[in-house]
């Protein structure tokens, strides 16, 4: 930072002694940093082997690795998570006047699928410095009667002694649905009971910077009483086109790109895609100059093969052309001829189930009870 002009002998930077001393010093205070905060989990007093369990799928903030910056859309959704939930959980103290400025402690995302809502919830974590717990059916449930509960309850516990915290519950759904089930094994809804009761129940503490984040792509199979604990519900939807556009330049930022890649054309080729989608259209055009090269070498390797000549070398990555506007064309028409494909067996389904209704409707049918 000090030299006006770096100094350069033999092609090689020349640097001195103080500069790696500068530079160490910064790399012990990185790393010393990340050792307290994972020595601070592991210290972390568990008062029985169900928090002790689930201590070790704690991720904290720093882990993560995932930031609102990585999002390249949902400007509304992620201002409302800097208000409702980052700003409670990194300035407590401007929400301790009065009892309707309490912290929000139950958020829903909701939408179709591939539109970002577990991104968000990672990046909600990073960016407020909480503690990311994930939860799971493999985390919490057991072969023995009882165990279940004690599970859920350990996840409140833990999340209230390493607070500030965030629970995760992807696809919320499958774990606190409706309790109107019939077919509902009585060990799941009393795992739910206690869940709604350590979430949100008679000793449940306001002050308690515990969040709970909930994913779902289906929210109308929520039970009433779990709908209730997620005041905040925010819409996650498919990207409109200028979100396209952000989603594009973002997963892009870091590619090499020919001069002829316009990302105002990619972005009107992918009407109805979600995030997801064109992530992976990205990196199926990725995979095309690499097959472009693995093509050649065979070419090469069988020409070699026949003139009797030495097999040529393997190309490196240096050899792998940018990406161009065609890459993303036959990426695009791969991707459309799969859901056509799709459709079309949907029509076919749809067509059989139309003629067994009819066939179920005729009077001489003989199966009464079928019909």
């Amino acid at each position: 930072m000090h030299e006006s002009e770096s100094s350069v002998k033999d092609a090689k930077l020349v640097i001195s002694g103080e500069s790696i001393a500068y530079g160490l010093n910064i790399l012990q205070g990185i790393q010393s940093e990340t050792k307290s905060s994972k020595k601070s989990l592991k210290d972390v007093v568990t008062e029985n082997e169900f928090e002790k369990r689930l201590l070790g799928d704690v991720i904290p903030p720093s882990d993560i690795g995932v930031t609102f910056n990585d999002i390249g859309a949902l400007e509304t959704v992620k201002d409302t998570l800097k208000e409702l939930v980052m700003l409670p959980l990194q300035r407590p103290e401007l929400f301790c006047k009065g009892q309707l400025t309490k912290p929000c402690t139950g958020i829903l995302l909701f939408g179709p699928p591939g539109t970002g809502k577990t991104m968000l919830a990672k990046a909600v974590a990073t960016e407020a410095g909480a503690n990311f717990i994930n939860i799971s059916m493999s985390s919490i449930t057991s072969k023995w009667f009882g165990e279940g509960e004690k599970y859920v309850k350990a996840v409140f516990t833990l999340a209230s002694k390493i607070a500030s915290s965030v629970v995760f519950v992807d696809e919320v759904d499958s774990m606190l649905g409706r309790r109107e089930n019939p077919g509902e094994h009585e060990a799941m809804r009393k795992m739910r009971n206690e869940f709604m009761v350590n979430w949100d129940g008679l000793l449940t503490k306001d002050k308690e910077r515990v969040l709970v984040l909930a994913a779902t792509n289906r929210p109308f199979y929520l039970d009433e009483a779990v709908i209730r604990r997620l005041p905040c519900r925010l819409m996650v939807n498919v990207p409109d086109a200028p979100n396209r556009k952000k989603i594009l330049r973002v997963i892009l930022a870091k590619e090499e790109l020919a001069p002829n890649v316009d990302v105002e054309a990619i972005t009107n080729m992918t009407e109805g895609y979600s995030g997801s989608d064109l992530k992976n259209l990205c990196v199926t055009a990725a995979h095309c100059p690499i097959r472009e090269i693995l093509e050649k070498e065979k070419k090469e390797k069988a020409s070699a093969v026949a003139e009797n000549r030495p097999t040529p070398a393997l190309r490196s990555s240096a050899g792998i052309c940018p990406l161009n506007m065609d890459d993303f064309k036959h990426a695009q028409e791969q991707g459309t001829k799969i859901i056509d494909e799709s459709h079309n067996q949907d029509i076919t389904d749809l067509h059989k189930c139309v003629a067994y209704i009819r066939e179920l409707l005729n009077p001489e049918h003989p199966n009464t009870r079928q019909k």
